[in-house]
């Protein structure tokens, strides 16, 4: 399967001076599912604006597509940032109605990812009348409307409660399984990223690139059963060593 995401030799450093990434290499194919670990402040939220073009690196090169169609995006924030006066209808049409649509024609589509994320009889809700996990459906559901290509996601859940966060995994797991968009996942947790992932991509602390590269093989379909199978904590192990020893070659 052709790279959907590549990155060559990536640099960033900040107008103050900080050096954010320093030689990052990374590729992920299309459709894969890959998790980017690693301590706070080691450059992970600037390696998916990078991917987002929503910023630009100082050296190296940054590749975001296959074939010459260029691919939808959609990038999902820590805060689920709604529009607070805005329906979860007119939330989710946002990036529809940038791209002039109209909540006719975009009905069914809303309909179909309301549903998908366990929220169709929310549809006229507020935000402030949602619990935080909803709210973040809502924000999947706006990033899924657009039927992407790539969906970034920048620590979605680290707010959350312990048990909903490990629903909302599960969750986002049968969306990728069903839609197969290619989705990098930015998380500081472990387990997470081993209940999650095809493959976890350890970063170091700041100035931040690839420490490893871990593959996991879990089952083709993972459950709440997963956390507890003896090859799970294996990873986890695996993983946290792999964080360990960049932290450790990086920090001052």
């Amino acid at each position: 399967m052709s790279s959907a995401i590549r990155l060559n030799g990536v640099s960033r450093r900040f107008a103050r001076g900080v050096q954010a990434l320093d030689g990052v290499d990374l590729e992920i194919g299309a459709g894969d599912f890959v998790a980017l670990l690693g301590p706070s402040g080691c450059g992970k939220t600037t390696v998916l604006r990078l991917l987002a073009g929503l910023d630009a690196a100082d050296a190296g090169t940054v590749v975001v597509g296959y074939g010459n169609k260029p691919p939808v995006l959609s990038y999902v924030f820590q805060d689920a940032t709604l529009m607070p006066w805005a329906s979860v209808f007119d939330n989710v049409w946002l990036p529809l109605r940038i791209t002039g649509v109209s909540p006719a024609a975009a009905r069914e589509r809303i309909a179909r990812v309301l549903q998908a994320v366990g929220l169709a009889d929310f549809v006229q809700a507020l935000p402030h009348e949602l619990s935080g996990g909803m709210r973040m459906r809502v924000s999947i559901a706006r990033a899924l409307v657009t039927q992407p290509d790539v969906l970034l996601l920048d620590e979605p859940f680290a707010a959350l409660d312990e048990i909903t966060r490990q629903r909302l995994n599960g969750d986002l797991l049968d969306l990728w399984g069903r839609n197969r968009f290619t989705c990098v996942f930015v998380t500081h947790s472990v387990f997470e990223a081993v209940f999650l992932a095809q493959r976890v991509a350890v970063m170091s602390a700041r100035p931040g690139r690839i420490v490893a590269d871990l593959a996991i093989d879990a089952p083709a379909r993972r459950t709440a059963a997963w956390r507890i199978e003896p090859r799970y904590l294996e990873l986890c192990r695996a993983a946290s060593a792999a964080l360990e020893s960049g932290f450790a070659e990086r920090a001052p």
